[in-house]
């Protein structure tokens, strides 16, 4: 385990799980009671994981392949699964680590019994409901805001399991699009954050006011060495920024419509769009919240 490595109990019942790029908030419930027990022992198997997968990241780190299915690693193979259900061929299995690792958090606590369970590793949210009622997740629509713009509400009544994940500029990882937030919904984080990735990459458009460089050039150590990343988005025009979210958005769509996520938010320099099928979903709201359970 990484010297860096710490578990630190927070308010209100929460667990955080911190490790070099994760920083994993984990809450379980039993009925309406918190859990903080076992978001610790959560947190611990968290810890373990991340070191697997990083002994696994020189293969994780390729372009997916389907032999890459016998790595040995639920987490890798999920990861790999994942990125080949999107099919972007410029994903590796990295683009689904967070959500991966969120998804295999939450399928331990439920394992143990919880009935209510929320892992949010840097946004990408993993969510089990086993008793009814709902679970709120706030979207920034800008990068380094503390309120929420939108409120996405998901219900367990035709479904108990959740994967929410946010992809753009301002992220922790590079983005080849112009997307402030590109957020997915699907059954599982692992889908949610490659699909993320992708509809974030897709929306794009050619112009002066966005400056891209290889990301190599930003990170000798990325799994996307070759591909140009963006570095700077400016001036853009209205008639730039629709082509821009009209991109992400059809990407979004094709998503939707091969089974592969639930729906899509899409957020670029003041404009903004979803896929119909989150419309039920999601509200205005202006309130500040990140994720919340009871």
């Amino acid at each position: 385990m990484a010297s860096d490595a710490a578990i630190i109990q927070l308010p209100r019942g929460r667990v955080l799980a911190e490790c070099g790029p994760m920083r994993m908030v984990i809450a379980a419930w039993l009925g309406r009671i918190i859990q903080p027990e076992e978001a610790a022992r959560a947190a611990a198997a968290a810890l373990a994981l991340l070191d697997r997968v990083a002994a696994l990241r020189p293969w994780l780190a390729r372009r997916p392949e389907s032999r890459m299915s016998t790595l040995g690693d639920p987490v890798a193979e999920e990861m790999v699964q994942s990125v080949l259900r999107v099919g972007d061929e410029d994903l590796t299995p990295m683009a689904a680590v967070a959500g991966s690792l969120s998804d295999a958090v939450a399928d331990f606590l439920e394992a143990r019994g919880m009935t209510r369970i929320i892992v949010d590793n840097g946004g990408d949210v993993a969510v089990r409901v086993r008793d009814g009622g709902e679970v709120r997740v706030g979207i920034c629509t800008e990068p380094g805001l503390s309120q929420a713009r939108f409120l996405l509400r998901l219900e367990a009544r035709e479904r108990s399991s959740w994967g929410v994940a946010t992809s753009g500029l301002g992220g922790r990882s590079f983005t080849r699009g112009i997307a402030t937030a590109a957020t997915v919904v699907a059954d599982r984080a692992s889908l949610a954050d490659a699909a993320a990735t992708a509809v974030a990459n897709a929306c794009t458009v050619d112009d002066p006011g966005v400056r891209r460089l290889p990301a190599r050039e930003l990170d000798p150590d990325t799994d996307i060495p070759d591909l140009p990343v963006t570095v700077h988005v400016g001036g853009l025009s209205a008639e730039a920024r629709r082509e821009a979210l009209g991109r992400a958005l059809r990407k979004a769509s094709s998503l939707v419509g091969r089974g592969v996520v639930l729906g899509a938010f899409v957020a670029v320099g003041g404009l903004w769009g979803m896929t119909p099928s989150l419309r039920p979903w999601l509200e205005e709201c202006g309130g500040s919240l990140g994720v919340d359970g009871p």
